[in-house]
């Protein structure tokens, strides 16, 4: 029986983790999952992979091995790693940190959805690209310049991409989850007022519990992944969908 291949980064926390789960309890999705850390899941419809995506030279080694051959009915790409960076204003921020998080959160999606592209184009089954955006890449944020500039990097790309690519079956997403309550939140948290001077509204969504859950940012996602006849844009914004 045709299955359906998901291959999907950053799996081992937050929303990843919480996409694989929901995956793994579809029983018809074979699954790669990409991260640095292995998690402790064992299930044979799980292949995971070790590897820090900001390594590009290695990533670019080890991309024939995460796009396998195989009798699918569709193939999915959710591109979900990313680092929210450095969290202080343009002057200070670190040339290393710069490097790896561009490197992070968009060099490596590109690859992959450039690798993507090319080894299933001329297949006519279902293909579809899920990059996870953000809010931050419709706004200036003080602060975040490289995660804001990344993030809107890649709405842009996968805007191309579905410009380039008119197949009825082949569907893009540049998909911003809203705010989660993650281990990302808890690391903008640890922030100064001086290098972000929206703390105390980033405090207030978690101590008023605003932060959505994992789970159901998880559950919208499948939805469209599930659905892609109902969503006929590129960009998407979970906050707006109308679930039944």
């Amino acid at each position: 029986m045709p299955q359906s291949l998901l291959i999907l980064t950053g799996h081992s926390q937050g929303l990843g983790r919480a996409i694989l789960d929901y995956f793994l309890s579809q029983e018809l999705f074979q699954i790669i999952a990409v991260s640095r850390t292995r998690i402790d899941l064992e299930s044979p419809r799980l292949t995971q992979v070790s590897l820090d995506l900001s390594e590009l030279s290695v990533l670019e080694n080890q991309l024939p091995g995460i796009f396998p051959d195989g009798d699918f009915d569709q193939i999915i790409l959710i591109n979900n790693a990313g680092w929210i960076g450095q969290v202080k204003p343009i002057g200070q921020l670190g040339p290393k940190e710069m490097r790896e998080q561009v490197n992070l959160n968009l060099l490596a999606p590109m690859y992959l959805t450039n690798t993507f592209l090319s080894r299933y184009t001329k297949s006519d089954i279902k293909k579809i690209v899920c990059n996870i955006s953000s809010g931050a890449a419709n706004r200036p944020v003080e602060g975040w310049g490289g995660y804001c500039s990344t993030k809107a990097a890649l709405a842009m790309f996968t805007l191309v991409a579905a410009k380039e690519n008119k197949s009825p079956n082949s569907y893009f997403y540049s998909v911003a989850p809203g705010i989660i309550d993650t281990e990302m939140q808890a690391d903008i948290r640890k922030s100064t007022d001086a290098d972000f001077p929206e703390l105390n509204k980033f405090i207030d969504f978690k101590e008023q519990g605003k932060l959505v859950s994992p789970e159901d940012v998880a559950r919208k996602l499948a939805y469209l992944i599930l659905h892609p006849e109902e969503f006929t844009e590129v960009i998407q914004d979970v906050r707006n969908f109308d679930l039944p």
